[in-house]
């Protein structure tokens, strides 16, 4: 038997992943803070203080888009803007406490309410998705890699 092409695997799967991503963030809409907001301040957290353009950089998307959700960020509290020591014409943003402890609040209600849609699954089929979970990951990984290279050259 031949190997599945991306094309016959996406088509098999692309409505379930639909269906679980609204079903998802239906439970999980506690947070007033939009995903891209979220995944700015994951960056942050992940990267450390960042300059604007490296986020928009990691996150795909320009720069001015990139600005306006930190700025949101910021007036809210959740992120600073602070000088560069290396270059002092440039800013570096960085995640606050306050966005540090929302950033985790939200992360644990998420994972909760992800593990409820898990919890109906028998015991096979979690042991599968627990199977899954590294290949899930690497697929985020790569694909966030490939992407944002390719929208740069």
């Amino acid at each position: 038997m031949n190997s599945p092409t991306p094309e016959e695997v996406a088509r098999r799967i692309r409505p379930a992943l639909t269906k679980l991503y609204v079903m998802y963030f239906r439970l999980s809409e506690q947070s007033s803070l939009t995903g891209p907001q979220l995944s700015l301040m994951t960056r942050l957290q992940e990267n450390g203080a960042s300059r604007i353009s490296h986020l928009a950089k990691m996150e795909g998307i320009r720069m001015p888009t990139a600005s306006n959700a930190l700025h949101q960020l910021e007036q809210r509290g959740m992120v600073d803007r602070i000088r560069d020591t290396t270059d002092r014409r440039g800013v570096l943003v960085t995640l606050t406490d306050l966005g540090a402890t929302e950033l985790k609040r939200v992360g644990e209600e998420r994972t909760k309410y992800l593990a409820e849609m898990l919890s109906t699954l028998d015991d096979k089929h979690l042991a599968k998705a627990d199977d899954l979970s590294e290949l899930i990951n690497t697929l985020a990984e790569t694909y966030g890699t490939v992407a944002n290279s390719e929208k740069t050259n």
